[in-house]
């Protein structure tokens, strides 16, 4: 990569006069110098408060303005217009701290990788911009990072750094999305074999408010939600998705189990039948040590009593015989 790669930094807004302007001045104080920033415009409706803020900042930005498509939309047309090599997304209610650019480039110097994606911790801030607590991520494990972006879902999409050609070699964020464009996303590039890699530094202010856009798209959300986990479990193998655990029977229900207690329940019950697929493959240890977490996934917990596992031990052998010869 060149020692000074140019980067577009994006902030989508949607009536965010209340935020915007702390958002812009946070880019332009970046420390490193080679970037644009980039306002796209979503077409609010708040009387003009929005326009005047972007507006007052004349030639220091590039602004667009597009009819109200959502923010997966806002994105692409930053993407289509960037002259950077590098894409940061920046919600327009959100802060970059000065070296947060600088950090990302320098830790890309040193790796050499043109198929790497850093993402960082971060501050967590109130309506006034009070710090009320940190999100300081666990690196996963790189051979379980698909399982472990399923549990956690840890990456905050304003803390990515992305190469532009990512989006050619993946495609765009998905218009149809409202809730989860950013994951679909970033599931995608996984497809594309890019890497995610963490910078143990807190390097945004993520801020929590009363109006934001996810608050009020709840059921919208759990919608969004089941759809694209079952896609990724249909897209990914088990090997990737499981990584360095062999085995997948387990994997499969730890999700369906996870996905039940989020009341993803469509989720839930395409991860249980996967799981009990697996289970045909195991010794007599696993498949009854699943057969446990199975019921336990479908809140049979009666099945764990003493009573019936000397009741029924013997139908749980005979059955495992049925399956092996299968």
């Amino acid at each position: 990569m060149r020692s000074d790669p140019k980067v577009s930094i994006v902030i989508p807004v949607y009536n965010g006069s209340n935020y915007l302007r702390e958002a812009i001045d946070s880019a332009l104080a970046q420390t490193y110098r080679n970037i644009e920033v980039i306002v796209v415009n979503d077409g609010s409706n708040d009387e003009g408060k929005t326009e005047a803020i972007a507006r007052s900042y004349s030639d220091a930005i590039r602004y667009f303005v597009k009819e109200n498509e959502g923010v997966a939309s806002a994105l692409n047309l930053a993407i289509h217009n960037m002259t950077g090599e590098y894409f940061s997304w920046l919600s327009h209610d959100d802060m970059y701290y000065p070296q947060k650019i600088a950090t990302q480039i320098e830790y890309l110097r040193q790796r050499g990788d043109e198929k790497l994606i850093l993402y960082s911790d971060e501050d967590i801030i109130d309506q006034y911009g009070n710090s009320i607590g940190k999100h300081i991520i666990s690196p996963a494990d790189p051979d379980n990072f698909i399982f472990s972006l399923l549990i956690h879902r840890n990456i905050g999409g304003c803390s990515l750094l992305i190469p532009k050609q990512a989006f050619t070699d993946a495609g765009l964020f998905d218009t149809n999305l409202r809730t989860t464009q950013d994951y679909d996303m970033w599931f995608r590039l996984l497809r594309y074999q890019y890497q995610f890699e963490h910078i143990p530094e807190i390097l945004v202010k993520s801020r929590t408010h009363p109006t934001q856009g996810i608050r009020t798209l709840q059921p919208l959300l759990k919608q969004e939600k089941n759809s694209l986990f079952i896609r990724v479990l249909e897209r990914f193998s088990a090997q990737e998705l499981c990584g360095n655990d062999s085995d997948h029977a387990c994997c499969y229900l730890k999700l369906a189990l996870h996905f039940k207690k989020e009341e993803l329940q469509k989720a839930s019950a395409y991860a249980r039948v996967l799981g009990y697929r697996y289970m045909t493959n195991q010794t007599m240890f696993s498949y009854v040590r699943n057969l446990a977490l199975f019921m336990y996934v479908l809140g049979w917990h009666k099945y764990f009593s003493m009573t019936f596992w000397r009741i029924h031990l013997g139908s749980l052998v005979k059955r495992y015989v049925i399956l092996k010869k299968k």
